[in-house]
């Protein structure tokens, strides 16, 4: 994701369309199927939130 990429944080993209267990673990976590789903430690946020993420990084 650009946006953490320009902040400097380090992250694991998953491809959740090809990977059924990261599929899995993302719905078991949200209760959604939507993307981006971005954790950050415990917190989880789904859909681009610039204001959420910044507080969170």
């Amino acid at each position: 994701m650009e946006f953490l990429s320009q902040k400097g944080v380090k992250y694991q993209e998953l491809d959740v369309a090809a990977d059924k267990n990261a599929l899995d673990e993302m719905v078991k976590k949200t209760g959604r199927m939507a993307v981006p789903t971005i954790v950050v430690d415990d917190h989880v946020v789904v859909g681009f939130d610039k204001k959420e993420l910044e507080k969170l990084i």
